[in-house]
């Protein structure tokens, strides 16, 4: 196998019709400059099979304080065997440079969202010029598209899917849970784009929404909690993404079929009314009963302000590790609906 060093600003297209079956290589996508001169460039890496086949494109750190993702998308792909594969892998580990320079999830310069971006503009503001400068490239070669995230630093969570529903994708839902049940997810989460969500902002300028409007197969891997490592669920995610490959036909099938998921179609964050000290009293990634509490809130002086229980059983998708908390913090994220469904 022979390895190639791009030059600095080369594109991902020009990038892939150079390499020669087995070859891998990594380059830079220029997006600008800051102020001191220093250059703002998408890092990627990219790698062709010896036979031809569909594209799949992994993209981590869209919002700069999420890692797991961009660590599984590495291991993958240093795992990979081109003599292997059919296709081409292309892997974009940090799309928000910025954001995570400064450990933050959005980019410092204008305080935006940039998965709420996308497709973007060649001319705006610094989160629309990356989101710009890497849809241009996708939409160009990908065929499906993974877009890892991770829960906020301060929830845990085990890993999970999430997929877009509107009126302009090109993707059925039928194919879309297939592909999300390839990372034995805790949950497959709906989410409709047309008619609002259970998030505030523009839903429909996510970087996978976006990708199903263009015609890709594309869906979000929510792996784990942000800020930090956490190797059990790289590793679940470095296994999804093998899965993934052999069912979209990357690499040979050996015989794994998808099984059921429990896909959520109705979810919401949970807010405490008391200020003061939250003590979990469940585990994230688990069924929580009717009745039974998934957290305490009390006060500094030991006094219990408020329990969080629920009138009917509830999906616990993402449940608060930092205890201090204000009126009107979100202390949890539920499924509130959700069916058994064969993928």
């Amino acid at each position: 196998m022979m390895d190639s060093k791009l030059k600095h600003g080369g594109s991902v297209n020009t990038a892939l019709l150079a390499l020669k079956p087995g070859e891998r290589a990594s380059g830079r996508l220029g997006m600008g400059t800051m102020a001191s001169g220093q250059t703002i460039d998408l890092p990627y890496l990219v790698m062709r099979g010896m036979q031809d086949g569909p594209c799949l494109w992994l993209n981590g750190a869209v919002h700069g304080d999420e890692i797991n993702g961009v660590l599984a998308a590495l291991d993958f792909y240093r795992a990979l065997d081109p003599s292997q594969m059919r296709g081409r892998v292309v892997v974009t580990p940090v799309s928000n440079p910025l954001g995570f320079d400064a450990r933050r999830k959005r980019v410092p310069q204008d305080e935006l969202d940039l998965d709420q971006s996308f497709p973007g503009r060649a001319d705006g503001l610094a989160t629309e010029r990356l989101a710009w400068t890497l849809f241009s490239e996708i939409r160009d070669v990908a065929d499906v598209l993974v877009n890892f995230h991770t829960m906020n630093p301060y929830f845990d969570s085990k890993p999970y899917v999430v997929y877009k529903i509107g009126s302009a994708q090109v993707t059925d839902e039928k194919t879309l849970l297939a592909a999300a049940a390839t990372f034995d997810p805790f949950v497959v989460c709906r989410m409709p784009v047309d008619g609002g969500s259970e998030l505030p902002g523009n839903v429909a300028g996510a970087l996978d929404y976006q990708g199903l409007k263009a015609g890709l197969l594309a869906f979000m891997v929510e792996l784990g909690g942000g800020s930090r490592q956490e190797p059990t669920y790289i590793a679940q995610g470095v296994r999804g993404l093998f899965r993934l490959a052999q069912h979209i036909g990357l690499l040979e099938a050996d015989g794994w079929e998808p099984g059921s998921v429990q896909r959520v179609t109705r979810r919401r964050h949970v807010m405490c009314s008391h200020g003061g000290l939250f003590r979990q009293q469940a585990v994230a990634g688990s069924i929580v009963p009717a009745g039974q509490p998934i957290g305490i809130v009390e006060s500094v002086w030991g006094e219990e302000l408020e329990k969080i229980v629920f009138d009917a059983p509830v999906a616990l998708i993402g449940l608060r590790t930092d205890p201090v908390v204000h009126s009107g913090d979100r202390v949890a994220f539920v499924g509130t609906e959700w069916s058994l469904l064969h993928a």
